[in-house]
């Protein structure tokens, strides 16, 4: 299996640092011009990714595409070596346990504390109860909430509901954190805290990508920057900054 793996991305000139591959990929739906129209993305291990652009600009479905939630209408994509347009229904979980996920709206289960919000990602993966217990706490101390794990959302400040949220996306060791709009409901200062623990993440080894519509954020990082426009990448520039497409 993993020679033809490797004869798989020799036959695609995937380099072999390259954790994110898209070649060609069109995904088109039932109605109306297609949601991506020929991307071709190529992301290293460790980077750190802007993904931009306006609404219906395309930036859901690739995420969309990364998580294997859709398949393209054309193209390959390959993401840590899996081939998400081959991969096996059944081989899926698997893959996606090697990601992280954050969303702007956070995604907590309301009825139970912040300890158990992120045992949750431990139990899905099958982690030993024993290993749960050194694992969950260290997160949380990471994101800086070693003294909430019993506290309900409902009890936590939308930046402290945040980092909920990433402690859980990171606590199996995600080789790549997909950030959908992580501060979109955050007030600035509670939005640079995520950014800078973001960066803190992506410095440990962890490739992030981040969509986002905060050109303050981009403009400031000084990062790789990938602006989309209708379907397709219309600029993708290292230390770039934010592109307003009027």
């Amino acid at each position: 299996m993993a020679t033809r793996s490797r004869a798989r991305r020799r036959e695609m000139d995937i380099d072999e640092n390259e954790i994110i591959t898209m070649e060609n990929v069109t995904k088109s739906y039932s109605s109306g011009a297609p949601a991506l129209n020929g991307i071709n993305l190529h992301i290293n291990r460790g980077e750190f990714v802007f993904v931009v652009g306006d609404s219906g600009s395309g930036k859901s479905t690739l995420i969309k595409l990364l998580l294997r939630e859709l398949t393209p209408t054309e193209g390959d994509i390959h993401v840590m070596g899996y081939d998400l347009v081959k991969i096996r229904h059944g081989k899926i979980p698997k893959f996606r346990r090697n990601l992280g996920v954050v969303f702007q709206d956070f995604r907590l289960l309301k009825d139970r504390n912040v300890y158990d919000n992120v045992a949750f990602a431990q139990r899905i993966a099958e982690v030993p109860t024993k290993e749960m217990k050194k694992n969950v706490p260290s997160i949380l101390a990471m994101v800086g909430l070693a003294g909430k794990y019993k506290a309900k959302p409902r009890q936590l400040s939308g930046g402290e509901q945040q980092r909920v949220a990433m402690a859980r996306a990171l606590v199996n060791r995600p080789a790549i954190l997909l950030a959908d709009e992580p501060t979109g409901n955050l007030d600035p200062k509670n939005s640079w805290e995520i950014m800078n623990l973001l960066e803190e993440i992506n410095e440990q080894g962890t490739t992030v990508l981040v969509v986002t519509h905060n050109p303050e954020i981009v403009n400031e990082m000084k990062k790789r920057v990938i602006t989309m426009k209708k379907g397709v990448i219309v600029s993708d520039v290292e230390n770039g900054e934010y592109i307003n497409e009027d």
